[in-house]
């Protein structure tokens, strides 16, 4: 199994953990069925109030879809089909709250997870960037996620930077993507002691909260998305140049 799922029925905490450290949690199609299972379950464990989400290790959060993942797609523009659009507990209708603890890299498609949780708690190691455009793609969901989560100057640049950039957990807290920043290896202790005090609250109150901070989103998100396969039709250059941007990346980055 790539996620742990471990539950505190005393607290009503259930923490689930991205576990595959060796491949910085990236997600594979295998992980990705395992989330979509795990959020889909937690809708019915009433035990379960309030949900922690963070990745196995100290080098990542996660990385987004794992580059060896084999996603076949229909050979039309008007039919491409995005692994990780449904990724995220909002994607399967889990209204619990998620807290994300944050440690290390979070790129990529890890954004679909930081988009859809309700606030994120990071230690210093944490960072924040977005590959696509050095690989010659379109960063099309996770650029309108990121937009809704902090200034938009913000997202532009973590967007448009590609991979010669990152956002460090001291930026990342300045801007408001990242709620609280901890001592160093502190972030899953102190999303705990959030999700313990919502998780005391009545959950009929606490998830009607979650649904209303995210209708406030969703207006932009379905007009946003709905533009977004075509941009990354007409964007993304194939495959193979996209491979061999991958095989030539640069591995010096600017923290800032």
């Amino acid at each position: 199994m790539s996620v742990r799922v471990r539950a505190d029925k005393d607290t009503g905490v259930a923490v689930v953990t991205l576990d595959r450290p060796e491949r910085l949690n990236a997600i594979d199609l295998g992980m990705r069925d395992e989330l979509v299972d795990v959020w889909r379950a937690l809708r019915f464990d009433d035990t379960v109030r309030a949900v922690v989400l963070t990745g196995a290790g100290e080098r990542a959060f996660c990385t987004g879809l794992d580059r060896d993942a084999v996603v076949p797609q229909p050979d039309s523009p008007y039919m491409a089909d995005d692994p990780l659009l449904r990724v995220g507990p909002k994607a399967n209708d889990l209204w619990k709250p998620v807290v994300a603890a944050v440690r290390g890299m979070a790129c990529g498609g890890a954004f679909y997870l930081l988009g859809e949780s309700e606030f994120l708690v990071a230690d210093p190691t944490a960072s924040f960037f977005d590959p696509h455009t050095t690989y010659g793609m379109v960063s099309a969901y996770e650029s309108v996620l990121m937009a809704l989560r902090m200034p938009p100057g913000e997202a532009a640049r973590t967007a448009l930077m590609g991979t010669a950039e990152r956002m460090s957990a001291r930026r990342a807290h300045e801007v408001g993507l990242v709620s609280e920043l901890t001592e160093p290896g502190g972030a899953l202790g102190a999303a705990l002691a959030c999700a313990e005090v919502i998780a005391g609250c009545p959950p009929a109150a606490v998830q009607g909260t979650v649904r209303a901070l995210w209708a406030a989103r969703e207006s932009a998100l379905a007009h946003a998305f709905a533009q977004a396969p075509h941009l990354i039709a007409l964007g993304n250059l194939p495959g193979e140049r996209q491979t061999e941007l991958f095989r030539r990346r640069g591995r010096e980055f600017r923290l800032r």
